[in-house]
């Protein structure tokens, strides 16, 4: 029946419980909701930190990879500005005691603890599993620990109630372009996560109470067996312990429970009877959960029976599977007593006392006395004794329960009216083992809750205010930048439109400067015309002449015969000559006006001229022969031999001249097209310009919109200063303490 207990331990135990077997059903839901409201808390804090965490490493991308896209090294930041981001969430996230750097090779880069830079951890170190897994898998996010580390004792604790070297880092990678950079680092005393889940002054049992972390399911952390203490113990410490604790060593039957330096990664939570790890956790490990508050309740490592709830989770980016337990001694758990019971017991010894002097009165009264006085004296005696009673019950019971009700509604309304004192807390002790207990220590629970959120409240009002204060000063600021490259773009834009109408006053001098070269290229273009149709009449001449001297050959006569017409064929011909000649001068006059642009028809006309040179150069050999012919007819044939060569070289330099000229028409047809193509894009720069002039426009607007929602931020932000400084006022009616550790 009484299990491993036996009877002399088991006996006052189990008559407890059963007194108080009723309470079965609260004790399951308060420890239900115990080890519920203590792993929330857990994954609240952790996400938290995560968070704060996340921001630093995208400011930290921000400041190294920056907007223009240069890539630096983890650890060629820039430092002025790194030391600013690390300080300012250092001083927000109060239970980060370092903040750190690591580079590639694992070296401290930059910490906000100036003696740990430099420091390196090789895969042998305190940190080499952690860096090795980070930097040889895609993880990127790591909680890591809880380890030993010899500088978190150094750096100190923040707000930790106790502090060793026992510390939670939260690791980050770092990546440049997809590839390994760093790790990012926050530090954590392991202490901080034992004060979470602890809450001392919120303890509904403050005797026995104790919530501990410990390892379920190892998958990083291999060398940490199930079982093995992550936590601090209430009794590892003095100051929550009453006798005997972990420090000074537990003495059990079986041997002595202690630690040398914390409970963390030095205990196993064993029964110290059997060795093996105790049913809580075990059964935890086992099923995930575990609920037991039933009597004999099981062995805890001080071999004292335990009650309690046990679960399993798994922290964000924590590769373990950690377990944890909130007990209370069974003993303290059904002490109990209630006030319905103390009454009965009260009045049921009254009873049996007034009874017996009831009976005496009466029996004394009817042998002594008639019995119609008997029956007065008994009736007399029955009120008498029934007044007595009432008034004991009420003086011992019914007065000490209405006082203690009175001093729990005193506690409840001086905070109920809004200005109490949250750091105050009713004490247990001074009450009765009854209800008003129970009820002073779940008050004291309430009232534990309302303080840590206030103090959260109190910590967010102070964090919203000095970032609203940081985004006035930077509202400020972009006003006035904004203010300065509105200046600039006004003028830019000023500028811009000067530019403008520079580019429409080209466009229409390009308009000008192409009809003017149309002009110009028309009449060269007729003067050409002209020019070939002289050179196809010069020509079809030396065809005729041709063919004239082809018939000399034949016969002299026929040739004498023709002198006269070969005579008014070279007078026709000094006339081409002479016209050929004018209209080369005149060409050479208009090439010259034209400019460079006439140069090419400059040359054209020049071998005009050379031609009609040529041609009364050969008018008067012609003169000649026919003076020889009729000086000499022998010579006759060799004469016409050289006229026909004369012709022939007339015909190549006509030849000549027509692709000259032909060549001078393309070349002015070219010079029309680049002019063309000139004007063209004159136009599209023109038609750019709207486009910008409209642009402009636009910018203008943004610009304005911009300066005014910036106004419009500054406002936004003194509102929320107001809105920060009533919370603080409403937060300030109440006193807390400086931190949310008790």
């Amino acid at each position: 029946m009484f299990d491993w207990l036996g009877f002399r331990q088991g006996l006052p135990l189990w008559v407890s419980w059963r007194l108080n077997r009723n309470l079965e059903k609260d004790v399951e839901e308060i420890f239900e909701g115990i080890a519920e409201t203590r792993k929330e808390l857990l994954f609240s804090w952790s996400h938290e930190y995560w968070g704060h965490i996340e921001r630093l490493k995208e400011q930290w991308d921000k400041l190294n990879l920056g907007d223009s896209g240069i890539e630096m090294s983890a650890e060629a930041g820039l430092k002025l500005n790194q030391e600013q981001l690390f300080q300012s969430l250092y001083s927000r996230a109060e239970d980060f005691t370092e903040l750190f750097l690591l580079n590639t090779a694992g070296k401290v880069t930059f910490s906000t603890y100036t003696p740990h830079i430099g420091t390196m951890y090789r895969d042998d170190s305190v940190l080499g599993i952690a860096i090795t897994n980070l930097r040889n898998t895609s993880t990127d996010q790591l909680l890591y620990g809880p380890y030993a580390d010899a500088m978190t004792s150094s750096i100190g604790p923040r707000t930790s109630t106790f502090h060793d070297q026992m510390t939670l880092l939260f690791m980050h990678t770092l990546r440049v372009n997809g590839q390994f950079a760093g790790i990012l680092c926050g530090r954590v005393p392991g202490d901080v996560i034992g004060d979470l889940i602890q809450r001392e002054s919120g303890h509904v049992y403050p005797d026995s109470g104790d919530n501990y972390i410990f390892m379920a399911k190892p998958n990083l952390n291999l060398h940490i067996a199930p079982g093995t203490a992550l936590s601090r113990s209430r009794f590892e410490d003095r100051t929550f312990t009453h006798g005997e604790n972990l420090k000074d060593g537990v003495t059990t039957n079986w041997g002595t429970v202690s630690v040398k330096e914390h409970t963390e990664l030095e205990i196993m939570f064993t029964d110290p009877a059997t060795g093996e790890l105790h049913p809580g956790v075990a059964n935890t490990i086992q099923n995930g959960n575990n609920l037991f508050v039933a009597f004999p309740g099981y062995s805890d490592y001080r071999h004292i029976p335990v009650i309690g709830k046990g679960v399993t989770f798994r922290l964000p980016h924590c590769p373990d599977d950690w377990g944890m337990m909130c007990e209370g001694d069974l003993e303290e758990v059904y002490r109990i007593r209630g006030i319905r019971l103390r009454f009965a017991k009260l009045h049921n010894w009254l009873t049996l006392v007034f009874s017996v002097i009831m009976a005496v009165i009466v029996y004394l009264a009817a042998a002594y006395t008639a019995p119609i006085i008997a029956a007065w004296i008994g009736g007399a005696a029955c009120l008498i004794t029934g007044l007595l009673t009432s008034s004991l019950v009420g003086r011992k019971e019914i007065g000490r329960v209405a006082e203690r009700l009175r001093n729990i509604s005193r506690f409840i309304r001086i905070n109920a009216e809004g200005k109490g004192d949250l750091t105050q807390r009713l004490h247990p002790n001074t009450f009765d083992n009854d209800e008003t207990r129970e009820l002073a220590k779940w008050i004291n629970n309430m009232i534990d809750s309302l303080e840590s959120i206030m103090i959260q409240v109190k910590l967010t009002a102070g964090d919203v205010s000095s970032s609203q204060q940081i985004m006035n000063d930077t509202t400020a600021d972009t006003v006035t930048s904004a203010g300065r490259v509105s200046t600039n773009i006004n003028e830019m834009i000023r500028s811009m439109r000067s530019q403008l109408q520079d580019i429409d006053a080209v466009k229409d001098s390009a308009e000008q400067m192409r009809e003017t070269l149309r002009l110009l290229e028309q009449q060269a273009s007729e003067q050409i015309d002209v020019a070939k149709n002289e050179v196809i009449r010069i020509g079809g001449k030396m065809s005729h002449i041709s063919s004239k001297v082809e018939e000399t050959n034949q016969t002299i006569r026929t040739f004498m015969r023709t002198v006269q017409e070969i005579r008014s064929v070279l007078q026709a011909i000094e006339q081409i000559s002479s016209q050929t000649h004018l209209l080369a001068l005149n060409a050479s006059i208009e090439a010259a006006r034209v400019g460079e642009h006439g140069q090419g028809f400059a040359v054209v006309a020049m071998e005009i001229r050379k031609l009609s040179e040529l041609t009364r150069t050969s008018t008067e050999q012609v003169h000649s022969i026919i003076s020889h012919i009729y000086k000499d007819a022998e010579q006759a044939f060799q004469s016409m031999e050289e006229g026909t060569k004369v012709v022939q070289e007339g015909n190549m330099l006509v030849s000549a001249a027509s692709e000259l000229l032909t060549a001078a028409a393309e070349d002015d047809q070219r010079k029309h097209q680049a002019v063309d193509e000139v004007v063209q894009l004159m136009e599209k720069i023109a038609s750019v310009s709207k486009e910008n002039r409209k642009i402009s426009k636009n910018v203008e607007s943004k610009v304005l919109e911009l300066t005014q929602e910036i106004e419009s931020i500054r406002y936004t932000s003194d509102n929320v200063k107001v809105i920060a400084t009533s919370m603080q006022q409403l937060v300030g009616q109440f006193k807390l303490k400086d931190t949310r550790t008790h």
